[in-house]
C-alpha cells in the first residue's frame, strides 16, 4: 500500500494532523461549508474522522486503512470524507464524541462517525481494523454495509439520526434543574474520591490510569481547608507514585499521557503540553504543603523539559510530542508510510546491554536504581511489542541503592546523576518523535500559570521570563485587538476562527498568576478584559460557558458546553475560579455573581459525578473560603521587597490574592481600598486582609511571618 503521489485538499491546511493525511488516496476535505454543501448536493452521508497529530491509533488507522487504495475507493464513491483536527475544533469533537460514547459505550481517538448531510450522527466508533479481528468487523465491510443501508433504508437512517440528535442535545445541555449549593457537597465528593482511590498503587480507578491533575488540586485544597489528612495522603501518594513510575521521563523530565497499567509503569508515550503544565503546578503545590524536595525536583525537571524541547524560538509553547518514533535517522515529520515504520516508545526504551555499554562501571548502580534487567522489565506488557526492552522507573529508594553498594546517599546520587546525563546525551541522538508545533492559546495559558507559579516557589527569574515571553507571543500573534478576541491556534486563519471559551479562561488564569508573580498590572488588565469577553460571548443563560461563541454556531449541529473536567479542565470550572479571583482583587460584585451562577449551574453534576468535576469542586471551595487579600506597597524589586514576597510565597494559600500597589496609585485599575494603602517610611509594606478585615501592616519578614500565621490559622 502506497501513498498517493497527488495530494488531496488537506495539502492546503496548516494543521500537522491534517497534513499527515494530505497524501492519502482518500479524497479528504476539511470541515467546512464546501464539504457540507457537497454532501447535501450529492445526497451522500459524511464520513467524519477526528484525531490529532500525536495520536498513536490515528497513525495506525492512517497506515492500515486511509493509505489503502481499495478502502479509499469505497470511501470516495459512497461518502463525503472529512478530516478534523480535534485540537483545532474541540467543539465539534465534543459533539460527536458524546454521540459515539452514547451509541457504543466507548470513546477515544481516532473518532470515526457517520453523519447525514445535515450533520446528524447515525453510527460511529473509534479504531476500525482493515479486516475482521478482535470481534470487530473489518472497516471495508462496515463501509459497504453502511453505504448499502443508505441506499435502501435512507429514510429510516435519517429518522434515527433525528432521534439521536435530539437526545444528544439533552446530553450536551446537562441537567435542567440545579440543586442548592451546600458544604455537604464537598464531603460527599471527598467520600467519592476515597471510594475510587487505589490504596496499593495510588491514583484513582484502575488501568488505564490517567494523572488527572484536577484530582490532586481538589484534594490539596480540601486538606488546606479542613486539615483532613486522608485528602493530603491521597494527593501526595499519587504524586509520588507517578514520579516513580515509567509514566515520568526520568532522563528528560515531563510526563507521558497515561499509564496503560494500574501501577504507573508502562505509559502511552505521548507527551501533552496541558498535562505537563497542570502536573508541574500539582508538584509545586505539594512542595509548598510538605516541603519535600522531591516535589520541587519533579516540577523543575518537568519545566526544564518544556524549556528545552517544547518552547518555540519566540517563547510560545508547542502542543505535544508523539508516542511513536523511527528506529533510524529518517525524517519523522512525514507521515508514517512516507517515512518508514514507526514504533511506540522507541525513543524512551532501552536494552540492558546498551545501558552497560554507555555507562561501563556505573551501570550496576544505575540499573539497580531504575529496575533495568537483561530480559527487559516490560516483557509482559504491550502484547509483546516491548519484549526485551526496559523503561526507567524507581525500583528502590536511593538510600537502599546506596547501602547496597556501600556508598553514602550523596555519593550514590552523584553517580546516578552523572549516568542520567550521559544516557540523555545518547538518547538525544535518536530520532525524536514528531513534535506538534501548533501554538494553542488555552494550553499556553496553562503553561504560563505553571512558570509563574514556579517563579513564586523558587525565585528563579528564568521561569518568570518564560511566562512573560509566552504571554507576549499570544498577545502579538493570537490576539485581535480590534475585537479583543483570542485566536485558538496558530494553525487556523485568525480572521475565520476566533478562540473558544477555554482559551479565554485558561489565558486569564495564566495572566492572573503572572500578575501575582511579577506585579505587572498590564497582565491584570488583560486578564480582566479576557474575562469580560468570556462572559459577553460565551456565557449560557443558566450559568457556565459554551465552548464556542454565537458567531461560531454556523455549520455546527449544537452549541455545546463542556460538562466535565477530565485531563483538561472545562472552561466553566477555570472560568468560575478566575472570576472569583478577579472579583476579590477588583471588588467587582458582577464578576462574583457570574462565578456563583456557574457554580449553581453545575451543582447537580458535582453531586452526581464529583470525580469528573474536580476543578469545579476546587472553585466551589474557593467561593466558600474567607478570602485572603495581600497588598504590597512600595518597591518589590528591592532586597527587602523580595524577602517579603518570598515569605508570602512560601505558604500554600489557595484562597489568596496578591495585589501590587503602584507608586502612582491614581492611575491603577485597583479599587480605592488599595489606593489608600501606602508604604511606611519608604519601606516596602505588606497589608494582610481577611474577610474584609485588615491587620496592622508589616515591613519585616518576622512581622509578616507572625501576621500570616495569625491570619491563616
Amino acid at each position: 500500500m502506497n501513498q498517493s503521489t497527488t495530494p488531496n485538499r488537506l495539502i492546503h491546511e496548516k494543521s500537522p494532523y491534517l497534513l499527515q493525511h494530505a497524501f492519502n488516496p482518500v479524497d479528504w476535505r476539511p470541515w467546512g461549508k464546501e464539504a457540507h454543501e457537497k454532501a447535501r448536493a450529492e445526497n451522500k452521508p459524511i464520513f467524519l474522522s477526528v484525531g490529532y497529530s500525536t495520536c498513536h491509533w490515528c497513525h495506525v488507522m492512517e497506515k492500515e486503512s486511509f493509505s489503502n487504495p481499495e478502502i479509499a475507493e469505497i470511501l470516495n464513491k459512497n461518502f463525503i470524507p472529512i478530516k478534523l483536527d480535534r485540537e483545532e475544533r474541540p467543539d465539534i469533537d465534543k459533539i460527536y464524541m458524546t454521540a459515539v460514547q452514547a451509541m457504543s459505550g466507548r470513546g477515544g481517538w481516532p473518532l470515526n462517525v457517520f453523519l447525514t448531510p445535515d450533520l446528524k450522527p447515525f453510527y460511529g466508533g473509534t479504531y476500525f481494523p482493515p479486516e475482521p479481528k478482535w470481534g470487530m468487523q473489518g472497516f471495508p465491510q462496515l463501509l459497504n454495509r453502511i453505504a448499502d443501508l443508505w441506499l435502501k433504508e435512507k429514510n429510516g437512517i435519517e429518522a434515527d439520526a433525528e432521534r439521536i440528535s435530539e437526545a444528544l442535545k439533552e446530553m450536551l445541555d446537562g441537567p435542567a434543574t440545579f440543586p442548592d449549593l451546600d458544604l455537604a457537597l464537598l464531603d460527599r465528593a471527598l467520600s467519592a474520591f476515597e471510594g475510587s482511590f487505589d490504596p496499593e498503587h495510588f491514583g484513582f480507578g484502575g488501568a488505564p490510569k490517567f494523572p488527572v491533575p484536577g484530582n490532586q488540586a481538589f484534594l490539596l485544597r480540601v486538606f488546606k481547608r479542613t486539615k483532613n489528612s486522608k485528602a493530603e495522603e491521597m494527593a501526595l501518594q499519587t504524586l509520588k507514585a507517578m514520579a516513580a513510575g515509567g509514566i515520568y521521563d526520568h532522563l528528560g523530565g515531563g510526563f507521558h499521557r497515561y499509564s496503560t497499567d494500574s501501577f504507573w509503569r508502562l505509559p502511552h508515550f505521548e507527551k501533552m503540553l496541558y498535562d505537563n503544565a497542570q502536573l508541574a503546578v500539582n508538584y509545586l503545590e505539594a512542595y509548598q504543603i510538605s516541603q519535600d524536595p522531591l516535589f520541587l525536583e519533579i516540577a523543575e525537571e518537568t519545566l526544564g523539559y518544556v524549556l528545552r524541547d517544547m518552547t518555540s524560538p519566540e517563547g510560545a509553547f508547542y502542543s505535544a510530542e508523539d508516542a511513536d518514533s523511527l528506529p533510524t535517522a529518517k525524517d519523522s515529520h512525514k507521515s508514517l508510510n512516507q517515512a518508514g515504520e514507526k514504533s511506540e516508545g522507541l525513543f524512551y526504551l532501552w536494552d540492558e546491554t546498551e545501558i552497560r555499554n554507555v555507562l561501563g562501571l556505573s551501570a550496576d548502580i544505575f540499573c539497580r536504581r531504575y529496575g533495568i534487567i537483561p530480559e527487559g522489565n516490560l516483557s509482559n506488557g504491550g502484547d509483546g511489542e516491548f519484549e526485551g526492552k526496559n523503561i526507567l522507573y524507581i525500583a528502590e529508594s536511593l538510600d537502599q541503592t546506596a547501602r547496597h553498594f556501600g556508598l553514602t546517599i550523596s555519593e550514590a546520587e552523584t553517580k546516578i546523576q552523572s549516568a542520567k546525563k550521559r544516557l540523555l546525551e545518547v538518547r538525544s541522538k535518536r530520532t525524536r518523535p514528531l513534535r506538534d508545533e501548533k501554538i494553542i492559546s488555552s494550553w499556553n495559558g496553562l503553561m504560563i500559570s505553571a512558570f509563574s507559579r514556579a517563579y513564586e516557589a523558587t525565585g528563579n527569574p528564568k521561569y518568570l521570563d518564560a511566562a512573560k515571553k509566552a504571554a507576549s507571543f499570544i498577545r502579538e500573534n493570537l490576539y485581535l485587538p480590534e475585537s479583543k478576541a483570542l485566536v485558538h491556534s496558530s494553525s487556523v486563519n485568525p480572521s475565520l476562527n476566533e478562540g473558544f471559551s477555554d482559551d479565554y479562561a485558561f489565558m486569564a488564569q495564566g495572566l492572573l498568576d503572572l500578575y501575582e508573580a511579577g506585579g505587572d498590572e498590564s497582565h491584570l488588565s488583560w486578564a480582566l478584559e479576557l474575562a469580560e469577553k468570556m462572559i459577553k460571548d460565551f456565557a449560557a443563560p443558566y450559568g457556565g460557558f459554551y465552548l464556542s461563541s454565537e458567531k461560531a454556531k454556523s455549520g455546527v449541529l449544537h452549541r455545546v458546553m463542556d460538562l466535565a473536567d477530565s485531563v483538561e479542565p472545562c472552561s466553566s470550572s477555570i472560568g468560575a475560579s478566575v472570576l472569583l479571583r478577579l472579583s476579590l482583587i477588583l471588588d467587582r460584585a458582577d464578576l462574583k455573581n457570574a462565578a456563583m451562577k456557574t457554580l449553581r449551574r453545575f451543582s447537580g453534576l458535582m453531586n452526581e459525578r464529583p470525580l469528573s468535576l474536580s476543578h469545579m469542586l476546587a472553585a466551589f471551595q474557593l467561593s466558600l473560603s474567607k478570602p485572603v487579600l495581600i497588598a504590597i506597597a512600595g518597591k518589590i524589586d528591592s532586597k527587602e521587597g523580595q524577602a517579603l514576597l518570598s515569605e508570602i510565597r512560601r505558604h500554600f494559600i489557595p484562597n489568596r490574592a496578591i495585589v501590587f500597589i503602584p507608586e502612582n496609585a491614581s492611575t491603577s485599575l485597583l479599587p480605592s481600598l488599595f489606593k489608600e494603602m501606602k508604604s511606611s517610611s519608604g519601606k516596602t509594606t505588606v497589608f494582610v486582609c481577611r474577610d474584609l478585615s485588615c491587620q496592622n501592616p508589616a515591613t519585616t519578614v518576622a512581622e509578616l511571618s507572625k501576621l500570616l500565621s495569625q491570619t491563616l490559622d
